[in-house]
C-alpha cells in the first residue's frame, strides 16, 4: 500500500530506462498513478495548475514506462521509462543540469562508463602531447578502428589462456578504444543501449511494468 502526503500525493523520480540517468522528479495522485499504468506514460498531478499534466502530451517528449518500484517506506516511487526526447522544459534532457551555484553542467552520469564517454568526449579539444585519447583521435578514425580490432582480440586471447585480472585489463582497454571508436563516428553510446534494448527486451503490453 502506497503512502500518500497530506495532500494525496507522491513523489515520482524519473529514471532513463536505457542509460539510467536521472530526468526528473514530479509529483503523482491516485489518478495520475492510475492514468500511467493503465496508458503506459507518465502521468503527473501539476502542483501550480491543481491538474492532471500527461507529460509530453504538447511537446510529443512523452516518457513510456518500463518499471515503477515503490520505495522502502513506501512513499517515493522510482519510475524507469524511455523518453522521447528532452525530458526538461529547457530542452535539456535532464532536469538537473545545474550545480548549487547555477552553473549548467551535463546530465547527471549514471555511472562509470557513462562518466567515461564524457571524458573521452573532452579529450577532443585536448592537446595531442598532454592526451592519448586526443593522440588517438589526432591519427583518425583508421587508428581508431584498429585499435579496437587489436583490443578485441587481445581480450578474446585473455579469455582463453589468461587469468581473470588479465581478463578484467583487457576489457577494459576494449571498452575505452570502442567509446573512443563511437564518439569519432558521433554516435552516443544511448544508441548503442537501444540498439540492445530492442533485440532483447520482449514486447510488453501498454501500461505493464516489472
Amino acid at each position: 500500500m502506497l503512502t500518500f502526503d497530506a495532500a494525496g500525493l507522491i513523489p515520482a523520480i524519473i529514471q532513463d530506462a536505457l542509460t539510467g540517468r536521472v530526468l526528473m522528479l514530479g509529483w503523482m495522485n491516485e489518478e495520475s498513478l492510475r492514468h500511467t499504468r493503465e496508458s503506459g506514460e507518465v502521468w503527473f498531478w501539476s502542483r501550480s495548475r491543481q491538474a492532471l499534466w500527461h507529460k509530453g502530451a504538447t511537446s510529443g517528449n512523452v516518457l513510456r514506462v518500463r518499471e515503477i518500484r515503490a520505495d522502502c517506506d513506501a512513499d517515493c516511487l522510482l519510475i524507469r521509462a524511455l523518453p522521447a526526447g528532452p525530458t526538461c522544459h529547457t530542452g535539456r534532457e535532464s532536469c538537473f543540469w545545474q550545480d548549487l551555484d547555477g552553473n549548467i553542467h551535463e546530465p547527471p552520469a549514471s555511472g562509470f562508463v557513462d562518466e567515461l564517454e564524457g571524458i573521452v568526449a573532452s579529450r577532443r579539444a585536448a592537446t595531442p602531447d598532454e592526451s592519448y585519447t586526443a593522440r588517438l583521435f589526432e591519427k583518425g578514425r583508421f587508428k581508431i578502428a584498429q585499435k579496437v580490432g587489436e583490443e578485441g582480440l587481445e581480450t578474446a586471447m585473455a579469455g582463453v589462456a589468461q587469468d581473470d585480472e588479465r581478463v578484467i585489463d583487457e576489457s577494459a582497454d576494449l571498452l575505452f578504444h570502442l567509446l573512443v571508436l563511437l564518439n569519432e563516428r558521433g554516435v552516443p553510446l544511448r544508441d548503442v543501449l537501444a540498439r540492445l534494448n530492442e533485440r532483447h527486451t520482449p514486447n510488453r503490453p501498454a501500461g505493464s511494468t516489472q
